[in-house]
């Protein structure tokens, strides 16, 4: 092609790429950092280019993006880094191109962009999980109606609730870390898609950007996309997740519940009515969790297409690196909101005085005490619930009467005894149970699987850290500075 693009494909294909180099500059200095050295240390570059081409590299790996000016009417962005290259030492820049198409360069920049943000979307997930634990442990003795269907079910405490909401996080965390190492392999050495003659050791140009392996077949290294669709799968069950809460903080913030107030800092007030304020982080992470849907829609659209097609990933360049920013602010702010939020205690208890959340211990008590099977003893709470609105022992003797014609006899005074809130909560000892002594065991696990995932997430940043500073050490070295 000798002539440019047209201005229509300038303006709804290429600007859309130039846009998303932003994403990809610092990783496509990398890259093409290690391939420059790579060529250098082969005897692929004449000795007379070694220094003005790889300082060249060095001065735009240190520019920002937007002093590379980055312009669509150049086309894609790598030609815009060729057009910088090539106005600072001529010709000799087309020695980039040696064993490598442009689609590798971009690919190879997008796995070490993406890694990095996996690696930070894991610490930020692992902290939630560790404030989770402490706000639970807070909380071990505050009693709360848990609900379902927003009705009130049975006692439980605001300890045992929150901390149902960090397995989910760690485990999303821990499938994000799994996906790490199927994004943290190298596609360099691929060729158009059949391999490189002059990168034949694959294994070794991956370790020195950090990789832990090359991709094995060069035509999967070049085209695939299911490592990319599990991290933005995982990245949005991570947020869906911090929606739940966040929906259920909302109601339990509303002035009808009373059950919690944010900080400050994480509301807004209303500029017409002075007397509201408005939980606005809790709008922030139940919208982030829509537009993470949306963007995963979006990309499992996109893929599905016939193998080693360009929009498979063209579209991915800017929109995952965008969509993992979000995640990762997001979950920040959510790590926020739970460590500052209060709770009113005395407002969760007394809710507790106002339903029959011990309706179901009671069947189970009328279930072993007269020997009935526990429907049986089921349509006999519900019996004395509608047709007295008590559950004392003269509406059980009722409703005994009228359901299974039987003569049930039990005292009051047991019945306040074995049937309170802090009794039926204390009663729930085992595996998973909400007694404050079953919940400080998960709280204590829960904290010690985030902090190895913390610990190992910075083993792995430290790793790639060394590894992207060798690049630049030896690139200086080479270009004599």
């Amino acid at each position: 092609m000798t002539g440019g693009p047209a201005d229509e494909l300038v303006a709804a294909g290429y600007a859309w790429e130039a846009a998303d180099a932003p994403w990809l500059h610092a990783a496509l200095g990398l890259a093409d950092l290690a391939h420059g050295v790579e060529l250098a240390d082969r005897d692929v570059l004449p000795a007379r280019v070694r220094g003005p081409l790889l300082g060249a590299l060095l001065d735009l790996a240190a520019m920002p993006a937007e002093a590379v000016g980055y312009d669509p009417r150049d086309g894609e962005p790598y030609t815009s880094r060729e057009r910088h290259l090539t106005q600072r030492i001529g010709d000799d820049a087309g020695w980039l191109r040696a064993g490598r198409t442009r689609r590798e360069a971009v690919r190879t920049a997008f796995r070490i962009r993406v890694r990095g943000q996996i690696l930070d979307l894991v610490e930020d997930a692992a902290g939630l999980a560790a404030c989770l634990a402490d706000q639970a442990e807070r909380h071990l003795g505050t009693l709360m109606p848990d609900y379902t269907y927003l009705q009130q079910a049975q006692p439980t405490t605001f300890g045992h609730y929150l901390l149902s909401f960090a397995d989910p996080v760690l485990r999303d965390a821990m499938r994000l870390f799994a996906e790490f190492g199927h994004v943290n392999a190298s596609p360099a050495g691929s060729g158009a898609a059949n391999g490189s003659r002059i990168l034949d050791d694959r294994d070794a140009t991956a370790r020195v950007l950090g990789f832990d392996h090359a991709i094995t077949h060069t035509r999967d290294a070049m085209w695939q996309t299911d490592p990319f669709t599990h991290v933005m799968a995982a990245a949005t069950s991570l947020l869906l997740t911090q929606d739940k809460l966040a929906e259920d903080l909302e109601i339990f913030a509303s002035a009808e519940f009373g059950f919690v107030e944010l900080a400050e800092g994480y509301g807004r007030p209303s500029v017409v009515m002075p007397q509201k304020r408005n939980p606005y982080s809790l709008t922030v992470v139940r919208g982030t969790a829509g537009v993470m849907l949306g963007r995963l829609t979006g990309l499992t659209a996109v893929i599905k297409t016939p193998s080693a097609r360009s929009d498979n990933l063209i579209y991915l360049y800017g929109e995952l690196p965008r969509s993992l920013d979000l995640a990762h602010r997001t979950t920040r702010l959510t790590t926020g909101v739970v460590r500052t939020l209060e709770a009113d205690t005395a407002r969760m208890r007394g809710a507790l005085d106002t339903a029959f959340t011990q309706a179901a211990d009671l069947a189970e008590l009328l279930m072993w005490r007269f020997g009935a099977d526990y429907r049986t003893a089921h349509r006999v709470v519900q019996h004395a619930v509608r047709q007295s609105g008590a559950l004392d022992a003269a509406a059980i003797a009722r409703a005994a009467t009228e359901v299974v014609s039987a003569c049930w006899s039990l005292d009051d005074e047991e019945l306040r005894v074995r049937l309170t809130p802090e009794a039926l909560v204390a009663s729930r000892t085992g595996l998973g149970g909400a007694a404050p002594q079953a919940v400080m065991p998960m709280v204590e696990g829960v904290r010690d699987q985030a902090a190895e995932l913390s610990q190992d997430a910075a083993a792995r940043r430290a790793a790639l850290h060394a590894a992207q500073d060798a690049i630049r050490a030896r690139a200086a070295c080479l270009a004599g500075r």
